[in-house]
């Protein structure tokens, strides 16, 4: 379950699995992830010159986080069968890649 937690969001957060870490907890019956992971982003230099790579990207971080952290309380739901109580996303660092590798 914690292999799948974690590549379930590493590919939504655009990172390695390897650099992703999940704590599950039982909630009353139902699950409760903490998953924490750094988060692929441009470089400043690059919003900089460019503005519009954000949108372009998906958003802010806080925007993209959230939108990750419901895509993994959906999918890691759906994949397992278990009903998820929360889902909580610590981002842990910055992968700075340029542009064209961003998810």
């Amino acid at each position: 379950m914690n292999r799948l937690v974690c590549a379930v969001a590493a590919d939504e957060l655009g990172v390695n699995p390897s650099t992703v870490g999940a704590e599950i907890t039982d909630d009353l019956g139902k699950l409760a992830l903490t998953v924490s992971a750094p988060i692929r982003i441009v470089s400043l230099t690059q919003v900089h010159r460019d503005p519009s790579v954000v949108r372009r990207m998906g958003g802010t971080i806080v925007d993209r986080a959230e939108r990750a952290r419901q895509h993994i309380q959906h999918r890691v739901g759906e994949l397992t069968g278990s009903t998820l109580s929360k889902v909580t996303v610590r981002l842990t660092g910055a992968d700075i890649q340029p542009e064209s590798r961003v998810k």
